[in-house]
């Protein structure tokens, strides 16, 4: 319950609403006028009874102490959370750090999208992390209402993946050292991540039933070292079956760098796990640049094999389950250029049905 008091003592605000929050503190505000009074006692009671109410003091908690505790909390792997800290730290303090939460306003927030010095591409990251901030805040009871709805961000501009070549993959194993050639061959022939690739034990690949079972991913970690880690979602767990072109590259493979069990099947000259950043500095780097392909990543192995899949007519749904892909609507915001018009067989199911079934539409032909 709120009360309203009369304290003489106070000349500019002597009508005093007191009551106690949800944790028990006791708290107070004064008012000029009675009127206003009994709407704060009325507007603080109904909150307290809905499970609404807000302590107007936690607002002025800064973003940046909020984020900081926030981030602490945070499940995140090694490289998510070096990420995380890297965008609030470049980008976000330096314009919404020192802001009381209560104060940033939708404006504010647009004005800082809008003036990210990053692409399109960059900038739903950042704002993905400051809305899950600001989402937190709210669900803390620090702000009443996420001031993040209705922010606009810039378009994305319209990019269709072109697929390398079966010559320009067979062109890219050939530049690679010996030790990496399979390492093409079965991220072309799998559609693995890179994280995933790297990741991939001996066990992990079943010769006899030629499948290939995705269970982890490594990414580099603090130090330079490399760490194994859970896959990217839920749907990232997969078996992929296996050809015997990829199947004979990677026995070809073992048996010129013999591993067992829990070994990684592609390592270093050490024999040490791939790092993602010197591989592509000093192994993938220099083989591009031999077959004329600055731009190819290792991702494009894995366009490659979304590319095999479309063509030899695996639906949408097919082709995201090899891919590991949350849902089939991400394969076809991906890939849908890729798959083939269907304009032909639409005319003709609909030929087939009319002539099959309603003469009267399909007149025959004067002889």
């Amino acid at each position: 319950m709120a009360t309203v008091e009369r304290d003489p003592s106070r000349r500019k605000t002597p009508y005093v609403v007191r009551w106690r929050d949800a944790s028990g503190k006791q708290r107070k505000r004064g008012f000029a006028r009675k009127l206003d009074a009994d709407r704060c006692r009325a507007e603080v009671e109904h909150q307290l009874h809905t499970g609404a109410y807000v302590d107007p003091a936690a607002g002025r908690t800064t973003f940046e102490a909020y984020a900081e505790r926030w981030r602490a909390m945070q499940p995140h792997r090694a490289n998510t959370a070096a990420r995380t800290e890297s965008q609030l730290r470049r980008h976000c303090y330096p314009v919404l750090g020192a802001r009381p939460l209560a104060q940033i306003r939708a404006s504010e927030l647009q004005a800082f999208v809008t003036g990210l010095p990053v692409g399109p591409s960059s900038v739903r990251p950042i704002w993905a992390t400051v809305r899950a901030i600001l989402s937190a805040a709210v669900r803390d009871r620090l702000i009443p209402y996420d001031p993040a709805d209705r922010v606009k961000l810039p378009e994305l501009p319209r990019k269709q993946i072109t697929p390398l070549t079966v010559e320009q993959v067979d062109q890219l194993a050939a530049a690679m050292p010996a030790r990496y050639r399979a390492l093409v061959v079965v991220g072309a022939g799998t559609g693995l991540r890179q994280g995933e690739l790297f990741g991939l034990q001996v066990a992990d690949v079943d010769f006899l039933r030629r499948t290939l079972t995705v269970e982890r991913q490594v990414q580099p970690g603090a130090g330079g070292v490399v760490e194994p880690g859970p896959l990217k979602n839920r749907h990232s767990y997969r078996t992929v079956p296996l050809g015997t072109v990829v199947v004979d590259a990677l026995a070809a493979h073992l048996a010129a760098h013999p591993a067992t069990g829990t070994a990684y099947v592609f390592r270093d000259e050490a024999g040490q796990p791939l790092h993602r950043g010197r591989f592509n500095r000093d192994v993938w780097a220099p083989a591009r640049a031999e077959v004329g392909l600055p731009e190819a990543t290792c991702h494009d192995l894995r366009h490659f094999f979304a590319t095999v899949l479309i063509g030899a007519g695996h639906n949408p749904k097919a082709v995201a389950e090899r891919l590991g892909h949350a849902d089939p609507a991400m394969t076809l915001r991906v890939y849908t250029h890729l798959w083939p018009s269907d304009e032909d067989r639409t005319r003709q199911a609909i030929d087939d049905v009319f002539r099959a079934g309603v003469p009267t539409m399909c007149p025959a032909k004067e002889a």
